[in-house]
């Protein structure tokens, strides 16, 4: 799609839009000074429809003029405030990057948010909230600034790893303005008091920011539903599942961080900002958890290439794939029979465990769900050390899952499949076809018999257990395939 020519406004020039919300448009633009001087910036114009309400405008213009006076490295900067022909906006600085909602879309298929990541994102924020809240005019009076729209897509990340938050005014402008269903925010990141319309102080935020936090940790989203009605309710009721269900390399200090700064009550929760930054800070040392602005940077450079494979692998076709040794494993927890007990943990929660064993075996998970993977290993030359590690993360996969009170099933089926460069993948169909086919096949017969199961090639590679030989099967004419299983040292 060709690039919209340069928009005059005012004496900026509007040259692409960003995003059109229910408040304002965003443009990027440039500004023009003297000797040539040339800067890129943003343009936030508000929508015509509220330009004529009065009541908003003037709201608005107050928050923007406090915002002015937000000089601080974790806040976007706002450097002008003004009206053309009518339309109000505000000039402000331009982050080169994305907002944190899009990275966590992105890095999806790159595994859970890096742990200390998300603590160094949060204590960033906080940084930024602890300077607005405790702000005061010249006299010393506390400007009593409150975001009241603390949510991801209002944190921004560069790619040079700095992270800002933005919005501060026209946030706050909107809720007050009260134009429902328009400008109150975002329903699934406020504080209960923000619901029920009362009167919001930095808590607010410290509340919204811990949402942000918990979608972080867990990958889930804590009260969005399907419709506003219940998402309003269940942020009224506050009821905040354990994250280490999900997360189980969440310690149960960071556990209690993130319950306090999402109790229902203002009372029960960090008291400001800077009091739940302390508590990060003091859990990040105590626990070794150590990142940067150039570690954030990285892993944002990651994710976007990560993003770009992937598109580019929907390009390719099958005379790119060259052949690549590779070991399948597919795994599954198995409820025990409702006459035993019921499982300790959920499958979600021993999903993300098996996560962290095949990670540190070296395998690369392909397809998860809760409760079952399919975890493969790729190998130039030869697969010996990649069934090795398969066969040792099976045996550690069945102990998590006995632990947790369920029963693991896997099949291991070691083969060769065409796999692209560019997308580390098998052309479309490979779901159903070779190893990957053989290794879910084994799988389900691993049910009935409660040991990893294994092709011949597998067992052949297998030295320092003991396999039998449990049958075989036909795969084309006469031709079969010997299957064993591990039974013991």
């Amino acid at each position: 799609m060709a690039r919209q020519a340069p928009q005059q406004f005012g004496e900026y020039h509007l040259l692409e839009k960003i995003a059109t919300g229910g408040m304002a448009e965003v443009w990027r633009a440039r500004a023009y000074g003297m000797a040539g001087f040339e800067k890129i910036l943003v343009i936030k114009r508000v929508l015509d429809t509220l330009a004529r309400d009065d009541e908003f405008i003037r709201l608005f213009i107050d928050e923007a003029r406090i915002a002015v006076q937000l000089l601080h490295v974790n806040i976007v900067q706002v450097f002008d405030l003004g009206e053309v022909e009518g339309s109000y906006y505000m000039a402000m600085e331009y982050v080169h990057g994305l907002d944190l909602s899009r990275l966590i879309s992105r890095g999806k298929n790159s595994g859970p948010f890096p742990l200390p990541l998300a603590l160094f994102v949060i204590g960033e924020v906080l940084k930024a909230l602890q300077f607005a809240h405790e702000r005061t005019d010249e006299d010393g009076v506390p400007l009593r600034i409150v975001h009241c729209d603390m949510s991801p897509q209002n944190i921004l990340i560069s790619y040079a790893g700095e992270v800002k938050i933005t919005d501060f005014g026209i946030s706050r402008a909107a809720f007050q303005a009260g134009s429902d269903g328009v400008i109150r925010g975002k329903y699934a990141y406020m504080s209960p008091e923000q619901v029920d319309g009362k009167e919001l102080d930095g808590r607010s935020d410290v509340f919204s920011t811990g949402i942000v936090l918990y979608e972080l940790l867990t990958g889930r989203r804590l009260f969005k539903s399907k419709t506003k009605d219940e998402t309003l309710a269940r942020v009224r009721r506050a009821e905040v599942p354990p994250p280490r269900a999900f997360r189980p390399e969440i310690s149960e200090d960071l556990e209690g961080i993130l319950l306090k700064s999402l109790a229902r009550k203002r009372g029960d929760r960090y008291q400001s900002a800077g009091e739940m930054l302390e508590a990060i800070g003091t859990l990040m040392v105590r626990e070794g958890h150590r990142a940067t602005n150039n570690d954030l940077a990285i892993y944002v450079k990651d994710v976007i290439e990560a993003a770009g494979r992937g598109k580019a692998d929907r390009r390719l076709t099958d005379t790119e794939a060259k052949p690549t040794g590779v070991v399948v494993l597919a795994s599954e927890a198995n409820p025990p029979p409702r006459s035993l007990a019921a499982p300790r943990a959920s499958l979600a929660a021993l999903t993300q465990e098996w996560s962290g064993i095949v990670t540190e075996a070296g395998g690369e998970i392909w397809e998860q769900e809760d409760g079952s993977l399919l975890v493969v290993w790729t190998a130039d030359e030869g697969v010996a050390d990649q069934v090795a590690r398969a066969v040792g993360a099976a045996r550690d996969l069945a102990k998590a899952a006995q632990r947790c009170g369920y029963r693991a099933s896997a099949g291991l089926a070691p083969g060769v499949a065409r796999i692209a460069k560019q997308t580390s993948r098998p052309p479309t169909g490979w779901e159903l076809s070779g190893p990957f086919y053989l290794a879910r096949w084994l799988m389900n017969l691993s049910a009935h018999r409660g040991r990893v199961l294994m092709t011949e090639v597998g067992a052949r590679h297998v030295k320092d257990l003991k396999t039998e030989l449990l049958g075989r099967i036909s795969i084309q004419g006469n031709r079969f395939i010997n299957l064993y299983e591990i039974s013991g040292r």
